[in-house]
């Protein structure tokens, strides 16, 4: 099983700052934008990722829902759908990669550091660039931890009982 590692765009409201490093918990398309009964809830739908709740709590990670759009930017109907779903961040390829993973059935750990507060003061491509380095450093300390940790592990082994 190896981790993904990816950028995540978040929410401020849900208690984040730059720099924290997050498991996903869930990932969800929003704006994939489809008119047609049944097609609809394939744009819109759900994955569920690895529960990994010993992961998250051995090593006091943060998790979170993912909501998964094809742009930095945020249109209202994609805050709608991203309200909806509860999710804590944004991206670009979360709910993609979970997707092909799941379809693959290959177990999925998706781990991901910060770089810009979507409900915050700044642009987000300002926030996004300044920050970069910030989120690579927090990674860089948090990946070998985890690696150590689901070497030589089933999935069972992160589930908590």
């Amino acid at each position: 099983m190896r981790p993904l590692i990816v950028y995540w765009l978040i929410f401020q409201a849900k208690g984040a700052n730059i720099g924290d490093v997050y498991v996903a918990t869930e990932f969800a398309n929003r704006d994939r934008r489809i008119p047609i009964p049944v097609f609809d809830k394939y744009g819109i739908g759900t994955i569920e990722a690895i529960p990994t709740g010993n992961l998250i709590k051995d090593l006091d990670l943060k998790e979170g829902k993912v909501s998964t759009g094809n742009s930095l930017d945020m249109t209202l109907q994609d805050e709608e759908h991203i309200k909806a779903n509860d999710a804590t961040v944004k991206d670009m390829e979360g709910a993609g990669v979970a997707y092909a993973a799941n379809l693959l059935a290959i177990p999925m750990i998706s781990l991901k550091a910060i770089t810009d507060i979507v409900d915050g003061t700044k642009p987000t491509v300002e926030e996004f660039l300044e920050n970069m380095s910030t989120a690579a450093s927090a990674l860089s300390r948090t990946v070998p931890p985890v690696l150590k940790y689901v070497s030589g592990k089933n999935v069972a082994d992160l589930v908590c009982s």
